[in-house]
């Protein structure tokens, strides 16, 4: 699958779908701690990285001009070193990255601004939001790099999901296989869904379709 098929198939799926498929692979990927502080509303993207850091009083770097470089295709992934004491993502940002279709944020810190986030229903995923400005607290270190969020490694270009269960990276190498295990996931539990609707009992339809063992991989669990 190329770019666009992959986020195509990977907007069928929940996070949760996502979760059991890396775990079929032993992979890593979910992000512990974001949720959704503006709207709920989930998105599917391609990460563009951005890492801050304290600020240096001596050379004091820009916090958000990134923003005209992201693509509308994209989600805009932030380090800010997991912070809560001041943000990296506010009002002008969500108004404008709205406005050009960008598909979400999703921050290893905090925002502000919410409501005007909720306004232009632009989606912000963080560890919570706070009113104090990250102007001459952090600066902008590096974009389109590798990153840390809440644990997890990101790499420019690796495909973000996120949902009101939180969000999901797919590292870009991995991610036609575990979206591909998803998806025979998602179609399993709807079989078993159908079948205790239709009167089977839950113990019998989970045995049917394998249900406590579809987050294992036995190729893996042999070795």
């Amino acid at each position: 699958m190329n770019i666009d098929e992959l986020i195509a198939a990977a907007k069928t799926l929940s996070t949760p779908e996502l979760s059991d498929a890396l775990d079929y692979f032993s992979l890593p990927g979910v992000v512990y701690g974001i949720k959704p502080v503006t709207v709920d509303r989930a998105f599917v993207g391609t990460a563009w990285t951005v890492r801050y850091i304290p600020v240096d009083s001596h050379n004091p770097g820009s916090v958000g001009d990134f923003i005209d470089q992201v693509m509308p295709r994209d989600a805009v992934v932030i380090d800010n070193a997991g912070r809560t004491d001041c943000t990296v993502w506010g009002g002008i940002l969500s108004q404008l990255a709205a406005h050009r279709g960008i598909a979400g944020t999703v921050i290893h810190g905090v925002c502000r601004d919410t409501a005007e986030a909720r306004d232009a229903n632009y989606p912000v995923y963080a560890l919570g939001n706070f009113m104090r400005t990250g102007k001459d607290r952090v600066q902008v270190a590096e974009t389109a790099g590798v990153i840390n969020l809440g644990g997890t490694r990101v790499c420019h270009g690796d495909i973000i999901a996120a949902d009101s269960d939180g969000v999901v990276v797919l590292d870009i190498r991995n991610a036609e296989k575990v979206i591909l295990r998803a998806m025979e996931t998602s179609r399993l539990e709807n079989l078993i869904t159908d079948d205790v609707l239709a009167g089977m009992s839950i113990k019998e339809a989970r045995q049917k379709h394998h249900y406590h063992t579809l987050q294992r991989n036995p190729l893996i669990e042999e070795k």
